[in-house]
């Protein structure tokens, strides 16, 4: 069934699938997730597709997942909370040094990034996490820390992770640090992050146990990754409250990356200049309870920002590609949601064979980053045409601001 703005699909003894993707391609296995998620008894009205959807685990990424009864640990996936901060300054372009080399040192300084080793307790520095954690790690912290002991109690392995020297941190990955200009060659900050190891222990333990509930009670699925937890059931409660609880830990870890980089610019730019003249914090992979249809849900974003009229929201292209700073339309189909990015077309893995170094230093021309044989996987050919994403939700969004990124720093 089509409609001026999406396609409708359903599947037998689904729910209807409302698809944003006109003009962008959607593979075949992610039609499938969409089919086998859409069969659950507990989906509300149906489900909206964004026009980045790709493969995930379980279901889609790019997907508004709203659910009456009952939440998918896996929906929320592992980096709960992940999502973007961009930050106008009254810098232009000219007021940026002709060698963008050293700001993007200092950046990197600043900023932790990368991966983390896994051990069971921090031992050493390493370029993931804090060895001796500055100020603002330390007064986030203080907003956080009240609720930690419970959470652990309810979620062991969190006391495992490098959770206090995690914050303020990057990750790996498609995370990233941008210095950006906008249509009128204002510098823009921005920036990429989650919840890091908190999010991880925390979806793991709870994809594990709605799991476990799911084989206790002989209920089979299309696939395991849609267990889910009932809501009244203890393993409910105790997700709900430590998604929260991640939820924060990943905006305020923005936050803080976002003082540190604003500090390091302060490094190599001498002239003053002011930030937050306009400030966007979202999340784009979380759940919370929202009121659709006359009816209070909950509503899981996964690989999706919330799109309320007027809400400034951010859709991030790929290295060396666009971004855009959007308003929301508060289009009720979609559950008020647009896209969170451009949206793989291949793996990593096949990015790193179908691509060369060199094809990375062509698509990143013009941009300060690390051009070499780790960040393949994050060439802007392994990625949807942001300009046709753009394109096939525009019932969802208004473009406020086009963003072009000079300096980009990834883990």
């Amino acid at each position: 069934m089509k409609h001026e703005d999406y396609d409708v699909v359903q599947y037998k003894d689904g729910r209807p699938i409302k698809m944003w993707t006109k003009g962008v391609p959607v593979e075949e296995e992610a039609k499938q997730q969409l089919a086998n998620t859409s069969r659950l008894p507990f989906i509300y009205k149906h489900i909206a597709v964004m026009p980045d959807v790709h493969l995930g685990k379980g279901s889609t990424i790019g997907s508004v997942i709203p659910t009456l009864g009952a939440v998918i640990p896996a929906a929320v996936g592992v980096d709960i909370g992940c999502g973007m901060m961009a930050a106008k300054t009254t810098l232009f372009a000219h007021d940026l040094p002709d060698n963008l080399g050293p700001l993007r040192t200092a950046i990197e300084k600043a900023i932790p990034h990368g991966m983390s080793p896994k051990t069971r307790s921090f031992k050493g520095r390493d370029k993931g996490s804090w060895e001796s954690p500055p100020s603002a790690v330390d007064n986030a912290w203080a907003e956080l820390k009240d609720g930690f002991d419970e959470i652990c109690l309810k979620t062991p392995r969190l006391k495992n992770t490098n959770n206090y020297r995690h914050l303020g941190t990057l990750g790996s990955g498609n995370h990233f640090v941008e210095v950006c200009l906008d249509e009128a060659n204002v510098v823009w900050f921005m920036l990429h992050s989650g919840s890091r190891g908190v999010g991880n222990a925390i979806g793991s333990h709870f994809i594990e146990l709605a799991k476990q509930d799911m084989r206790t009670h002989f209920i089979n699925l299309p696939d395991q990754d849609l267990a889910y937890l009932p809501e009244g059931t203890q393993h409910y409660n105790d997700y709900i409250e430590a998604v929260g609880w991640a939820q924060k830990f990943a905006r305020m870890n923005r936050e803080v990356m976002m003082l540190n980089l604003i500090a390091a610019v302060r490094t190599v730019i001498s002239k003053p200049f002011e930030t937050h003249i306009e400030a966007v914090n979202c999340h784009h992979n979380y759940v919370q309870k929202e009121h659709h249809f006359g009816k209070d849900v909950l509503v899981t974003r996964k690989g999706a920002v919330s799109a309320r009229a007027g809400e400034l929201g951010i859709i991030p292209g790929s290295m060396g590609a666009k971004s855009f700073i959007v308003r929301g339309k508060g289009n009720e189909e979609s559950f008020h949601s647009c896209s969170h990015g451009a949206g793989r077309t291949m793996s990593r893995t096949a990015a790193k064979k179908l691509y060369t170094v060199a094809d990375q230093i062509a698509a990143t021309e013009g941009v300060e980053c690390r051009k070499d044989a780790n960040v393949i996987d994050e060439i802007p050919m392994a990625y949807k045409d942001i300009d046709a994403v753009m394109l096939a939700q525009t019932a969802l969004v208004d473009v406020v601001h086009v963003l072009k990124q000079v300096v980009c720093v990834k883990g």
